[in-house]
């Protein structure tokens, strides 16, 4: 699987997983080169004076901005125990990590990892060096959940003595409703403030195939009401997390991988990182 994504990304053909091709929003601060005008080229890039000078047109080439830290943050606590074909919401985020970790470093940033739950746990400095996904594959090897609640305000403590370059933090968690999620606001909002925090999030798709089967009696009606609560909560909570300025990315388990890919195209191309 990694090497199909490591051909995508040099390659940029992208959207044979589902990855969107991101038009970039402006330009990047790193310039590379001035170079001859070819058909496609945007006209936007124009370098004028250069084009007087050379009688012909000449524009401006930008690179994508390098090296940018980037954290993978997996939640162990009980809510990542929830099991969906077989796998645990816990394994399907250490697999999401892995593949976005590596598409990272071949655009040249930074892949870093933490883990947690009652306590913080895993640290792997954010690095592109020789050697880093090897130390991030068996840091995650034996990654299991936890019965605890986890605590967000361990996390927040050890990102503070340990993370001192602004980052962006891809945290992988878990809320069955909007009563967790507030329990855990003030401290996604310290995150947040310090970082650029990407909350990700998960559908439960055995509830949205359940509402989507004929109630057949009053009990059955009064289960799918309860059923359709739990999934608008989950809209409520991007769009509360939204008002606080706190992005969010809530998928289905099956589609992590790609969506969190998406996700870090999107926010590398608005200069969001």
């Amino acid at each position: 699987m990694l090497h199909r994504y490591e051909l995508l990304a040099i390659n940029d053909n992208l959207t044979e997983l589902g990855i969107k091709r991101i038009r970039k929003v402006g330009h990047h601060t790193e310039f590379e080169q001035i170079k001859e005008y070819v058909k496609g080229d945007d006209y936007r890039t124009v370098n004028w004076k250069a084009s007087a000078r050379r009688h012909e047109l000449m524009v401006n080439v930008y690179r994508d901005e390098r090296s940018q830290p980037i954290y993978n943050v997996i939640d162990k606590g009980r809510v990542m125990q929830q099991a969906f074909h077989g796998m645990t919401l816990l394994d399907y985020a250490i697999n999401a990590s892995l593949v976005l970790s590596y598409m990272a470093m071949r655009k040249e940033d930074k892949a870093g990892l933490i883990t947690f739950d009652e306590h913080f746990d895993t640290f792997v400095p954010a690095s592109r060096q020789p050697g880093q996904m090897q130390a991030l594959l068996e840091q995650l090897y034996a990654q299991q959940t936890s019965f605890g609640e986890t605590d967000f305000s361990s996390l927040c403590i050890c990102l503070n003595k340990r993370v001192n370059k602004r980052s962006l933090l891809i945290l992988y968690t878990n809320f069955s409703g909007m009563g967790s999620m507030n329990r855990q606001l003030p401290y996604l909002r310290q995150l947040n403030r310090q970082h650029r925090l990407l909350v990700v999030f998960f559908e439960d798709t055995d509830l949205k195939a359940y509402i989507e089967e004929p109630a057949k009696d009053t009990e059955g009606y009064y289960r799918h009401v309860i059923a359709e609560k739990f999934i608008f909560e989950k809209r409520l909570i991007v769009s509360t997390l939204k008002q606080h300025g706190i992005y969010s990315l809530l998928t289905t388990p099956g589609n992590l991988s790609v969506n969190v890919i998406n996700k870090y195209l999107e926010m590398k191309s608005r200069h969001l990182l």
